[in-house]
């Protein structure tokens, strides 16, 4: 550790060198070096501005509006209200994001990334849903001191909005977690194959999105999801729209304060941890290790920090979680002790397409809970 310690406070000390900067970039060897950490730099401090574009983009609906195909600067300035010397200055900056992409002398079409977008609709709610961070962030400082009354917070079922029933709140949250959990299901789903289950107890299932689509996989499985009264309300909605009312059923309840159902011999757990600080979340898995079969698996789904495949998801959620009032990303080797502390076994990762979204672990029940 002392070498270390050296090692890195000289490294320190040469990148905080104005000197060592200027001569590296006269160096051809190491020029790349020096213009990757600046462009790195830059990134982060004009990221606010790339969230912005994107943002300005999904409120004008620019993306939908060029799905058909390319159309002028004065067409799509009609079309949103705007001078047409400003959305060209939207356009341009997003263009060089390649969310559009300049076509002929006067017309835009969508960039690769703006087209990819339409492909997961789930962004654009995400996308609208970020205002409420981005004005807790105006004033970072005045946000860590106190987050009581952080904008976030009071969206969250957890802080319901005043005025709205409670029906209303499950709907407002259930409608924003249902489009993104169309994200990660068919990743977790692939990556952990349910053939052969029995039933499955998805706890904080929200309105029944990855129930669903597990019934659709698995003819054999049948699912139950256990969550708030209001919202098992809207999961059972679901199975009836879709057909799957024989295999699927929603129970009322609290997962932090009621025991979970028992009899399922898989019981997920999809983006749920994360939410929740750690005296929860401990609540949370031992009371899924006291309802689990003896032959029963865990199934988790999470953002997990320290992800090399995806840097700065840790320090999206550390901020994100903050702001909303509970919860903290945390490792796989800190969900690892949590799980074997509840009485859990044979902890293992099953791999993820979009480990920036989330990454799939299983557990099994130890010989003793």
């Amino acid at each position: 550790m002392l070498l270390k310690n050296w090692l890195l406070t000289r490294r320190d000390r040469l990148l905080g060198s104005p000197v060592f900067h200027q001569s590296v970039l006269r160096f051809p060897l190491f020029r790349w070096i020096a213009r990757r950490r600046a462009r790195e730099l830059f990134d982060i401090t004009a990221g606010f501005v790339y969230s912005q574009v994107l943002a300005a983009c999904v409120e004008l609906d620019l993306f939908e509006r060029l799905a058909e195909g390319p159309r002028t600067s004065a067409q799509l300035a009609a079309a949103c209200d705007l001078p047409v010397d400003g959305l060209e200055r939207l356009l341009r900056a997003a263009a060089e994001l390649r969310l559009l992409q300049r076509w002929g002398a006067d017309s835009w079409r969508l960039g690769d990334l703006g087209a990819a977008s339409r492909g997961s609709p789930g962004i654009a709610a995400m996308v609208r849903h970020h205002h409420l961070l981005y004005s807790d962030l105006a004033e970072p400082l005045s946000l860590l001191r106190d987050r009581s009354q952080s904008a976030l917070s009071q969206y969250w079922a957890y802080a319901s909005r005043p005025g709205l029933s409670e029906a209303e709140n499950a709907q407002r949250y259930s409608e924003l977690m249902a489009q993104s959990q169309s994200f990660v299901a068919d990743d977790v789903l692939a990556h952990c194959s349910l053939e052969g289950r029995r039933e499955l107890l998805d706890v904080g299932g929200g309105s029944g999105v990855f129930a669903a689509e597990a019934l659709r996989r698995f003819a054999g499985l049948r699912a139950r999801v256990f969550d708030l009264p209001d919202v098992a309300v809207l999961a059972d909605e679901r199975f009836a729209q879709e057909g799957l009312e024989e295999r699927g059923s929603a129970l009322g309840g609290d997962m932090f304060l009621d025991a979970l159902p028992r009899g399922a011999d898989v019981i997920s757990l999809i983006r749920i941890l994360h939410d929740h600080d750690d005296d929860r979340v401990m609540g949370l898995l031992k009371a899924a290790r006291r309802a689990m079969e003896p032959d029963g698996l865990l199934l988790i789904a999470e953002p997990l920090s320290e992800t090399a495949a995806a840097p700065g998801v840790g320090a999206y959620f550390h901020l994100y979680l903050w702001a909303m009032g509970s919860g903290q990303p945390r490792s796989l080797a800190r969900i690892r002790e949590m799980l074997e502390a509840a009485g859990f076994a044979d902890v293992r990762e099953r791999g993820s397409y979009q480990p920036l979204l989330v990454r799939v672990l299983t557990a099994r029940p130890a010989a003793t809970p």
